[in-house]
């Protein structure tokens, strides 16, 4: 019997030792010091495409698409229709994202577009780059 006992143990031993992760002795670079806190802000410059494609599905995901049409004027006017009339400036970024957010009517004739008050500026912004990438020059 003390032999199987010892066996077990041996052998529970050996099972334990086999199960815990090797640690190594290389740092690894691409973890923070622990002296660092938690939360490490990485500043990233933002890829213009990503903007770009969110753009479009968040016009995709909104009802934007009751009113205006890509290619041909709708209720509204279409995608392409504004890129011509607005180039892509910080200023017309800034003007039409105010339009998608507050509403607005009279610069495309007399049906006023509705307001998206619960967009936030960066979204609306985001809409306005994927339609102002559209623009043929």
């Amino acid at each position: 019997m003390n032999k199987f006992f010892m066996a077990c143990i041996v052998a529970g031993l050996l099972m334990t030792s086999c199960a815990k992760k090797e640690t190594s002795s290389v740092p690894d670079f691409d973890a923070p010091p622990a002296s660092a806190p938690e939360k490490v802000q990485e500043i990233k410059a933002e890829d213009p495409m990503a903007r770009i494609t969110e753009g479009k599905s968040l016009i995709e995901g909104t009802d934007c698409m009751t009113c205006h049409k890509t290619d041909s004027k709708l209720i509204g006017p279409s995608y392409l229709e504004i890129a011509a009339k607005y180039d892509n400036s910080p200023e017309n970024l800034e003007l039409l994202a105010g339009k998608i957010i507050d509403g607005g009517s009279g610069v495309w004739g007399s049906v006023p577009m509705s307001a998206h008050p619960g967009m936030s500026r960066d979204n609306a912004k985001k809409m306005v780059e994927y339609i102002l990438s559209l623009r043929v020059n």
